[in-house]
């Protein structure tokens, strides 16, 4: 019985020795490939939580592509447009389910989805493994591998990519305990799974929430109860499109989202999707560029550099212009992992599109912010649970 497994080192290289173990019983994870780190499993065991939960609310394939503790994005089996399979770099390929939930997940917010650690809820296959073994990726995580899905992914980053499996049926204990500066706390695990039953209680006028709104509801909550807290989510067409992770006031976690958001939209404007790129020029360089072509102005060292991947140099859209396309979306969904404590969250909310809210409620000023969703006709439920992570 496995129940301690070395790790290169902790959360930096002179941080050694370092190792995960539990006390009772067996690990439930196996590194099928590779040497993981101690942020890697921060990463992965979350991670794994999260797509876990999403499956067992939806029953869709489920992906998340973690960052520092926190998704850069998370998604279910939507089938993609043309116009997402041209920015997620997939083509018209076939993808499986999962793939095409990992490659939303990915697409989400590809700057900040770079060197990702990928989670996936179902038996990895071919098709997903081929998708992570061009993408710049740390490891993975999943029930499973398929053995020739398995072969292609030991293959990456010249032998050194992380394979982790785990154990599907493993629930920890109800108590959970975490040590800081030698001073020990234990609570109770956080075991609340949203739904969409959570969702009964709409307080706005506008009582109209359609189906792909609750699932994308479920989405938000999920996610942000893996997110490092204050945190914020837009969820469109079944994956997120921003996440607003770990800021200290709430407005500044919805306009980071927002802004996430915002580039998600963009990235499908028609100028963007016919950047004359080129030939040659890899997909990060790529995701940097549009990064910076939607950007108002780069300084002169900046914009010589940029221009070089770009067989001419393209004409920025003005201000006006990225006004009018993300004027055109609606049907977004925020979640927030707290009550708002302002209206101003609302009102930044609606320039990115957003329909219908998802929060727990209890501010002082709950009616501010359901006057605020009525005044720009959303859809508000209040889920009377807090999704605190930290």
């Amino acid at each position: 019985m496995n129940n301690e497994l070395e790790l290169r080192y902790g959360m930096n290289p002179h941080q050694k020795p370092a190792r995960v173990y539990v006390n009772q019983g067996a690990l439930p994870i196996q590194v099928l490939h590779g040497q993981p780190g101690f942020i890697n499993l921060l990463d992965a065991l979350h991670g794994w939580q999260l797509v876990r939960e999403l499956k067992q609310s939806l029953g869709l394939a489920a992906a998340a592509s973690f960052k520092h503790v926190s998704p850069a994005g998370a998604a279910v089996s939507v089938p993609l447009t043309e116009t997402l399979q041209q920015i997620y770099f997939v083509g018209a390929a076939d993808l499986s389910p999962l793939a095409t939930a990992y490659a939303r997940a990915r697409g989400a917010d590809r700057i900040s989805a770079f060197g990702d650690w990928a989670a996936l809820s179902d038996v990895v296959d071919v098709s997903t493994a081929r998708l992570l073994q061009r993408e710049v990726s740390d490891g993975v995580i999943a029930p499973g591998y398929e053995p020739a899905a398995l072969e292609l992914l030991r293959q990456k980053k010249g032998g050194g990519y992380r394979v982790v499996q785990i154990d599907p049926d493993y629930e920890p204990p109800a108590l959970e305990e975490r040590e800081v500066f030698g001073v020990k706390m234990a609570q109770q695990r956080n075991t609340a799974v949203p739904t969409t039953a959570d969702f009964s209680n709409i307080v706005t006028q506008n009582k109209n929430l359609p189906d792909n709104a609750k699932r994308d509801m479920v989405i938000a909550l999920i996610t942000l109860k893996y997110t490092q807290s204050n945190s914020v989510c837009y969820v469109y067409d079944g994956q997120t499109i921003g996440v607003g992770a770990g800021q200290q006031s709430r407005i500044h976690c919805t306009r980071l989202a927002g802004s996430k958001a915002d580039t998600w939209f963009l990235r499908q404007h028609p100028r963007v999707l016919a950047l004359p790129f080129r030939e040659g020029l890899g997909r990060p360089l790529r995701d940097n560029s549009i990064d910076q072509f939607l950007l108002e102005q780069l300084t002169p060292a900046e914009e010589a550099i940029w221009q070089q991947n770009f067989t001419t140099p393209p004409i920025r859209l003005t201000a006006a212009e990225k006004r009018a396309w993300l004027d055109q979306w609606r049907d977004v969904t925020l979640g927030s992992d707290a009550f708002f404590p302002f209206r101003d969250s609302i009102d930044r909310a609606y320039q990115s599109g957003v329909s219908f809210v998802a929060q727990p409620g209890g501010s002082l000023r709950d009616d501010d912010v359901i006057a605020a969703c009525n005044d720009y006709n959303m859809v508000m439920i209040l889920t009377a649970t807090r999704l605190f992570h930290h």
